[in-house]
């Protein structure tokens, strides 16, 4: 019964957090490919290639049902993966979705047409490859009209994050939010398009100042989960235990991995 969830790194840890709360009775296997990362500079084709590999890897840990919880991978490779390359047996979800039926205030499922939503500014903090993909802009046109949507490429930020540099990673976040009120002097909404982001969300939140509503992942993909599984439950898969892998070095990843949930996680070679 087990579900996959993976991403280029540590981010989706946060999202694994999440949904591990939110459903304690499911297993989850957990793939971080920390070997390539960061994603967020790559091409699309290697974003792909690698991410469909990720993918493969938990099929067989029987996990039917993955969730990309990494954004650059859902914005660089979701779709075509979907389109092209994904049985029909199986299933590959993404972050995003989850995170705009968050701000347009839609129910999950809701596939009525565009409408006029209340927040009209928003800004996007992102990595280079997720900004360039123009994926959170696509998905936000399906479900609302008339808002405009800064994006500013966080160049940096997960490598610090990776590295345990708290204080480079906040230095980096608040250089970024001030590149982007340069050009949205007034955001009313600020959306933080990576799964490493949400360890930041403090410091975003202190930048961008308390009129600023900022939206992080996590608890929302949980519930988005937990909904698609009561509708789809044929897609928990057979896999019967929650497990760790890494395609880095298991014991390196483990001890980044206990820091960066603050409890103990032990990661295999995958």
């Amino acid at each position: 019964m087990a579900v996959g969830v993976f991403d280029s790194g540590l981010g989706g840890l946060t999202v694994l957090d999440a949904v591990t709360r939110r459903l304690p009775d499911v297993p989850f296997v957990y793939l971080g490919d920390n070997a390539h990362a960061p994603y967020g500079v790559r091409t699309h084709d290697d974003i792909f290639n690698l991410s469909c590999a990720a993918v493969e890897r938990l099929w067989d840990e029987g996990c039917d049902l993955v969730i990309l919880a990494c954004n650059t991978a859902s914005a660089a490779a979701l779709k075509r993966m979907q389109e092209t390359w994904v049985p029909q047996n199986k299933r590959v979800l993404g972050v995003f979705v989850p995170l705009i039926e968050a701000l347009t205030e839609r129910q999950w499922g809701d596939n009525s047409p565009p409408r006029e939503v209340a927040v009209k500014h928003v800004a996007l903090f992102a990595t280079p490859a997720t900004v360039a993909s123009r994926a959170f802009q696509r998905e936000l046109a399906y479900r609302a009209v008339g808002v405009d949507v800064e994006a500013q490429p966080c160049g940096g930020v997960v490598d610090a994050i990776e590295q345990g540099d708290e204080i480079l990673a906040e230095a980096l976040v608040r250089s970024h939010v001030e590149a982007l009120k340069r050009r949205m002097p007034m955001p009313e909404a600020a959306i933080l398009g990576c799964t490493h982001y949400p360890l930041m969300a403090e410091a975003f939140q202190d930048a961008l100042g308390v009129d600023v509503k900022v939206y992080s992942q996590a608890n929302l993909v949980a519930e988005s989960l937990a909904d698609y599984l009561i509708r789809r439950p044929e897609f928990l898969g057979q896999g019967t235990g929650s497990r760790f892998l890494t395609t880095g070095d298991p014991k390196a990843v483990s001890n980044k991995a206990t820091q960066f949930l603050r409890r103990k996680i032990v990661f295999e070679a995958a």
